[in-house]
């Protein structure tokens, strides 16, 4: 595998793993938010959404390397 297809990979890879951390902290924001502490259940709302920016951004540049390399 090149170092070119192989970063492309790595992409998805990191786009996964972020969508996996967003998820895991929409769902602290949903028991911290349920519980009444709504300063967590933002908190970790924001960080959810650092994720979810960060996965997109990674399948971005995965989607960019499957063009550049599969024309």
């Amino acid at each position: 595998m090149s170092a070119k297809a192989h970063k492309g990979g790595s992409h998805h890879e990191l786009a996964a793993e972020h969508h996996e951390t967003a998820a895991h902290h929409h769902r602290e924001a949903a028991k911290h938010y349920e519980a009444g502490d709504h300063e967590k259940a933002g908190h970790h709302a924001h960080v959810a959404h650092a994720h979810e920016l960060h996965a997109i951004r990674h399948g971005h540049e995965a989607a960019k390397h499957h063009a550049e390399h599969h024309e």
